[in-house]
């Protein structure tokens, strides 16, 4: 099985409002679903002086069957809690979000910029407005990778939308995610730390899973992962540096599409990001069906990589960071940060 998809831009969807105090900084890195009325909304990151986030709400308007614009309606989440903020800095910060059918529910994965740096966290909703924290994510200990994995940062968190056979064999909701090794990033001297079978230290994609029966006993049970497995680490000449998963994993005929970003270059120490020498592109994974730790296939070259003006200049330059998947009249649509500065979105073709 091969993946045969294309991905062609269709412009750029969002830009920062001029005299908006929380978007200063940029609009990025969106989320995206439908309320109930079956509206299509963005919600993207919102970026405010001193790289403070926050996740906004913007209704997409759609003509001639392509996304072109936005209609703000406010905020759906800001760092309010303790684990969101940190001394000198805080932030909510690239949201993904799932529907989750069976359980009738928005399953939003953020990164809370909190005291020791970027950590995983879980809200749910029902209508994208309103949202409950389920809290910061906990990775059930695993003795097999003699590693605790709440230790690490952990970004690129993003639910499959429905259950999927688990490595005990009970079905479960599956979620990916990218643990970054390096422990000097928290606590200075620590240096890196790789869990037990893995000897190449570039971040790359793993998959975590809870049991349908237990978020069935309790939704709080949602961020109680466990059964930690590797799925891809960077192959290819533009993932050299790291990858990491992006959209929702979209269901097509031959598996599940993983439709990820893949970085190349320079990276310093810290959280920075305007630091970076990097170049971010987007690729895809496909993942079988019936075991979502197996690659079936994936992409040699990137399928859109920094091309305009709006992708190669601004806050971080070169960068297509794919983040949201839409299906708009029987076209998927992916939705993706430019330079971390703006917001774009391009046709996906072939699935």
């Amino acid at each position: 099985m091969t993946i045969r998809c294309t991905l062609t831009r269709s412009g750029v969807l969002m830009r920062p409002e001029p005299g908006n105090a929380f978007e200063v900084e940029g609009v990025l890195n969106p989320a995206a679903g439908r309320t109930p009325d079956g509206e299509l909304h963005l919600l993207p990151r919102l970026v405010a002086a001193g790289n403070v986030s926050r996740i906004g709400l913007a209704r997409i308007e759609v003509r001639d069957g392509v996304p072109a614009g936005v209609q703000r309606q406010g905020i759906a989440l800001a760092p309010e809690e303790g684990w969101e903020r940190g001394r000198h800095h805080s932030g909510v910060e690239d949201p993904r979000v799932t529907f989750i059918a069976a359980l009738g529910l928005h399953v939003m994965t953020y990164v809370a910029y909190g005291p020791f740096g970027p950590r995983p966290a879980l809200a749910v909703s029902f209508n994208l407005r309103q949202w409950q924290r389920l809290g910061p994510l906990h990775f059930e200990y695993q003795a097999s990778l003699d590693a605790d994995l709440n230790l690490f940062s952990n970004k690129d968190t993003v639910f499959f939308p429905r259950p999927v056979p688990g490595p005990d064999g009970d079905l479960s909701y599956a979620m990916l995610h990218r643990p970054m090794w390096d422990l000097g990033q928290v606590r200075t001297g620590e240096g890196v730390r790789l869990p037990a079978g893995v000897a190449d230290e570039r971040p790359g994609i793993w998959v975590s899973f809870v049991p349908v029966a237990e978020v069935e006993r309790n939704l709080g049970n949602l961020v109680h992962l466990r059964h930690h497995r590797l799925v891809a680490l960077p192959e290819y000449a533009f993932e050299a540096l790291k990858i990491g998963a992006g959209p929702p994993p979209l269901w097509t005929r031959d598996g599940w599409l993983v439709i990820h970003h893949g970085v190349t270059g320079e990276q310093p120490e810290g959280f920075d990001p305007t630091k970076q020498r990097v170049t971010y592109a987007a690729g895809a994974v496909l993942l079988d069906a019936d075991d979502v730790t197996k690659i079936l296939d994936r992409t040699p070259e990137p399928l859109l990589s920094p091309q305009t003006e709006d992708e190669r200049v601004g806050t971080v330059a070169n960068v297509v960071f794919p983040t949201a998947i839409e299906e708009i009249e029987g076209v998927h649509y992916v939705f993706y940060g430019m330079a971390d500065a703006k917001i774009g979105v391009a046709r996906l073709d072939g699935v």
